[in-house]
């Protein structure tokens, strides 16, 4: 035996029947293209290696940031929107489906359901957008063939069917309208002075039932000749630009000037201890403002303005009053400004080169003015005319 120190080696102990693991080779970058990629001259080929690596961080939204994608959606949409929803739902567990996120089967199946129920192609359509805004991004139904069968459900609908304009208030009919609005009891005054500013603002404004419903006092700017009517949002304005109309006086009627009307009504609003904010409000039977709680708070809300307008127009006894909407306020004078010659858009704030000022106002009023057998018979009759003329002589 020696006294020389024991070498001392590296080792590892291991079971017979277990060796240690072998250690994997490095997954080499796998290129990244497909049959849409395409390379510029001497570009590298795209791989694996180059994509991304994420952390948490970069999914994470702050709490500010969730409270605004909380933030409801205009009122009548959500509405509409969960009402189609809620009835898809129905309809999957009816029929033993999943309705989220749902195959493009499902979706189809569910679009040629509507279709065999005769429903309108409208209708279909905001189903359509509703179950799709309701998937997460990625995960929608596919559109292309339930697009195709509403296309020709479309046709025959337009076939079968006469579709549903809102009568057009016109100058006479906003003046009997406005007639209403009057009284002779302090209680009721407070009720007829906003009505009749609702009625004489919305119509010189072609106002959209919504528009006048979210308007705020100081979104007024009043003078003489006129007001000036900033619309802070609108239905072809969803990014709050914001657009101002003028809306001129009428000093040949008082009666309907949107001037005189306003400023009544501002005034008992100014009585009542109100300067700002919502500047059509509810009103209760003794004629007072009181403040509201709720979403809409001291808002009017959109169908509230067309409770308004059906009321007057029974009220002033008009014919068939149940299909005088507020809609009305907008559709008559397009149709006076359109008879006239004059474009519109611009005072009803629609987008320049509208589809719907073109079809529904501009080339019916040309049509009317410019029609042939109109043109005819008015040759005719000063041909007559003249006959008759020069026989008498």
């Amino acid at each position: 035996m020696t006294n020389e120190p024991d070498e001392v080696v590296d080792a590892e102990l291991v079971d017979d029947n277990h060796l240690p693991a072998a250690v994997e080779p490095t997954p080499t970058a796998r290129p990244l293209v497909d049959r849409h990629t395409i390379l510029r001259p001497n570009a590298p080929i795209p791989t694996t290696a180059d994509l991304p690596t994420y952390t948490e961080a970069d999914f994470r939204i702050s709490e500010e940031t969730a409270e605004l994608l909380d933030e409801a959606p205009p009122e009548n949409t959500s509405r509409t929107y969960k009402s189609a929803r809620d009835q898809f739902e129905k309809w999957c567990r009816d029929n033993g489906r999943v309705h989220l996120p749902c195959t493009t089967a499902t979706f189809v199946e569910y679009v040629g359901h509507l279709i065999r129920a005769d429903k309108s192609p409208s209708t279909i359509q905001v189903a359509m957008s509703a179950i799709r805004s309701n998937h997460p991004d990625g995960q929608q139904p596919g559109m292309k063939e339930a697009r195709e069968a509403l296309r020709k459900h479309a046709r025959g609908w337009a076939q079968r069917r006469t579709p549903k304009k809102a009568v057009g208030i016109r100058s006479d009919m906003l003046a009997a309208l406005v007639a209403t609005c009057t009284t002779d009891t302090d209680a009721d005054y407070p009720k007829a002075a906003r009505d009749a500013a609702l009625l004489t603002l919305g119509w010189g404004m072609l106002s959209r039932r919504s528009e006048l419903a979210h308007l705020l006092i100081e979104q007024l700017v009043i003078d003489n000749d006129g007001i000036h009517v900033l619309v802070a949002f609108s239905k072809t304005d969803q990014a709050a630009k914001g657009e101002t109309t003028f809306v001129p006086a009428n000093p040949d009627d008082p009666a309907t000037c949107p001037v005189v009307r306003v400023r009544a009504w501002l005034e008992e609003l100014r009585r009542q201890g109100i300067t700002t904010g919502p500047l059509f409000r509810h009103i209760n039977r003794g004629g007072t403002i009181r403040s509201r709680t709720g979403p809409r708070g001291d808002f009017l809300t959109p169908d509230a303005i067309g409770a308004i307008v059906k009321t007057r127009a029974k009220l002033a006894n008009l014919p068939d009053p149940t299909r005088i909407t507020a809609h009305g306020l907008r559709r008559g004078p397009a149709q006076e400004i359109a008879e006239a010659g004059e474009d519109p858009t611009g005072q009803g704030r629609w987008k320049a080169g509208s589809i719907t000022v073109r079809k529904h106002y501009v080339e019916p009023a040309q049509g009317k003015a410019n029609n042939t057998i109109t043109a005819m018979r008015r040759k005719k009759a000063e041909q007559a005319a003249k006959q008759a003329g020069e026989a008498d002589e």
